[in-house]
């Protein structure tokens, strides 16, 4: 293991322009649980799944009730929600803020809704499926915090009369355009891609490793950190794989990079 972080610390040294995605795997060290792992909410619990993939349809059949759901007591998501903008980043969040810091890391995309990239101090974060910690309105795509709610008075309103909902992107509601838009100029910009604690399966997430390395012949760099093998180590998108934790390796990258960059001063 030790060769493959020494490699992707000069792979990431010599890049032009690096780029991360992330998912779950980055945040199950900070205590938030996955949705599909073996233990995960939704394996554990096949009526929050179900609910999960109604909920979009509640927003938009009944603003209120969705509201209220999101507002209410324990067991309900949006308590859960309450507890994921509690967490505190992990040594991995905080080894690609340094990274960014140190002008390798260009941008995150990232799958996971807790904020917790920007908490540990990274700037340039795509939230491709929102985050718990904002508000966003369909209609115009504007977004705010949640100093416009009133529990006595549901729904929340944009300035531009649209209905707003948490900015978390819920099953069957689409991306947001800017998010697309953002996202796909980074995948196709950068020559290495940093993929952590995601086995990238979820479209139209999964097609940003497709986009940045659509051939065998691409000259763009992909490296995977993940507890398993993935669809990508299996396919073959990624050039190798640094197997395990993102909070043991990440750091481990970042140190690697500080020491190398160092003794060439």
């Amino acid at each position: 293991m030790r060769e493959l972080i020494d490699r992707a610390a000069i792979e990431l040294i010599n890049s032009r322009y690096a780029i991360v995605l992330t998912g779950a795997g980055m945040s199950t060290e900070s205590g938030i649980p996955d949705f599909r792992g073996p233990k995960g909410i939704w394996t554990t619990n096949k009526e929050a799944e179900a609910k999960a993939y109604e909920r979009y349809e509640l927003f938009l059949r009944s603003p209120q009730a969705y509201w209220e759901e999101m507002l209410g007591g324990e067991g309900t998501h949006g308590a859960f929600y309450r507890e994921v903008r509690k967490a505190e980043p992990n040594t991995g969040h905080y080894a690609l803020a340094e990274l960014e810091k140190l002008g390798i890391v260009k941008c995150v995309i990232t799958q996971n809704i807790d904020g917790l990239h920007r908490k540990a101090g990274t700037s340039n974060v795509i939230e491709y499926h929102g985050s718990v910690h904002k508000l966003r309105c369909p209609s115009c795509g504007s977004r705010c915090g949640f100093e416009v709610l009133a529990p006595e008075k549901l729904p929340p309103y944009c300035q531009c009369g649209g209905v707003m909902k948490y900015d978390v992107v819920h099953f069957k509601e689409p991306i947001p355009f800017d998010v697309i838009e953002q996202a796909e100029r980074e995948a196709l910009e950068c020559d290495l891609m940093l993929i952590c604690g995601t086995s990238a399966v979820v479209y139209p997430f999964a097609s940003l490793p497709r986009a940045a390395k659509p051939s065998y012949a691409s000259s763009t760099t992909v490296i995977e950190i993940n507890a398993e093998p993935t669809q990508l180590t299996h396919e073959g998108i990624s050039d190798y794989l640094i197997q395990g934790k993102t909070g043991e390796i990440l750091p481990q990258i970042a140190d690697s990079i500080k020491m190398k960059v160092q003794q060439n001063r």
